[in-house]
């Protein structure tokens, strides 16, 4: 099976809790660590392209996000990202990037809590990334949707089909 690769561009996966102030912050990316503890035997290459809250995310961010799926020698790619706006960048990706599969994921809670669905969506996600065939995707909650056929229940905190 060939790499995935995996895009690191913030979301609640990678935000720490300062205890002083309350407030939750980037330092760095937990997915090394979130492999490691997963036993992930998949081959994959990470790269940061961000540490942002998807509420935050610019048109600029989602180019470099488009740019770098798009220049990626790999087929297959992961994207972890804020739960709040994957959708616009699912269908931005959509737009342009026909000839890979594309998954992105994320997490309701951060992984340094101890008690994040981080973990288990990572995984989904590489494992739909390694066996969908060319889209987008965004996988949440042990599914997968396709980019124009998904949306965040903020009643739930779940990810659904958009009927």
């Amino acid at each position: 099976m060939s790499t995935v690769r995996i895009f690191v561009t913030g979301g609640t996966f990678d935000k720490e809790y300062n205890e002083l102030n309350g407030q939750l912050y980037f330092k760095d990316t937990h997915i090394q660590e979130i492999l490691k503890l997963g036993r992930c035997k998949v081959d994959t290459s990470v790269r940061t392209l961000m540490l942002v809250d998807s509420l935050e995310m610019t048109e600029a961010d989602r180019t470099i996000i488009l740019e770098s799926c798009k220049r990626a020698e790999e087929n297959r790619i992961v994207i972890t990202h804020g739960t709040d706006t994957m959708t616009q960048t699912a269908k931005r990706l959509a737009e342009e990037v026909k000839d890979k599969t594309i998954v992105i994921t994320g997490a309701m809670i951060p992984y340094k809590f101890g008690s994040s669905d981080g973990l288990f969506n990572l995984g989904s996600a590489l494992a739909f990334a390694q066996t969908l065939p060319s889209g987008v995707y965004v996988a949440m909650n042990g599914r997968y949707f396709t980019w124009d056929n998904v949306k965040k229940n903020r009643k739930t905190g779940f990810f659904e089909e958009q009927y």
